[in-house]
Formats: C-alpha cells, sequence, structure tokens
C-alpha cells in the first residue's frame, strides 16, 4: 500500500530533507533486496530518507525504481531532483514518531 501525502506535505518534507545527506546508494544493479533491507532500516529510524541512484541511468529507470521501492516498502517519493530522491514513511508506533505532519 503506497502512502498518499498532499502537495503541502510533500513540500514541508522537502524543505525538512533539504540538509539531509543521501544513506542509501542504488548502484548498477538496481533495485536490489540489500538495498531495501537497507532502505527500510533507514526508513524505520529516520523517517526520511535520502537515496542516491548511480549516475547515468536514464529518467525512465529511476522512475520505475523509485515506484519498486515505494510499492514494496509502503513509502512515499517526496521529491526527485537529478540522482537524489526523498523518501518518507512514518513512524507506525506514535510515540517514536519525529515528524508530525499537518492533516494526517
Amino acid at each position: 500500500m503506497a502512502l498518499e501525502l498532499s502537495s503541502r506535505q510533500r513540500k514541508f518534507l522537502r524543505g525538512l530533507a533539504h540538509g539531509l545527506a543521501p544513506l542509501v546508494q542504488v548502484g548498477r544493479e538496481g533495485v536490489t533486496e540489500g538495498v531495501l533491507a537497507e532502505l527500510d532500516r533507514a526508513l524505520d529510524e529516520h523517517e526520511l530518507v535520502k537515496v542516491r541512484f548511480q549516475a547515468g541511468k536514464e529518467r525512465e529507470a529511476k522512475g520505475g525504481a523509485a515506484a519498486a521501492i515505494e510499492a514494496r516498502l509502503g513509502c512515499a517519493e517526496v521529491g526527485r531532483v537529478g540522482h537524489v530522491a526523498i523518501f518518507y514513511r512514518p513512524q507506525p508506533d506514535p510515540e517514536r514518531r519525529k515528524i508530525h505532519l499537518l492533516g494526517r
């Protein structure tokens, strides 16, 4: 199940992610089980994560990889600029949640 966000929420999250460094890198092999496991762990810990895709990949390939990540991990792509995408998934435990969105 993909997470649905309003445009205002996406804008807020992009602002929060501005100063973050990419925590996960998708290499030549694409979205592997190892990449998904690491990204799942990072989303559980941080909620908002930047992912760097390998340079030289076509725009459509990055879009397909981002859609695969969203479908497999139940997160939302907040934005993508160049080779970097931002993903968000709220912490399931409300007491451990670091980011609180309006309208949720």
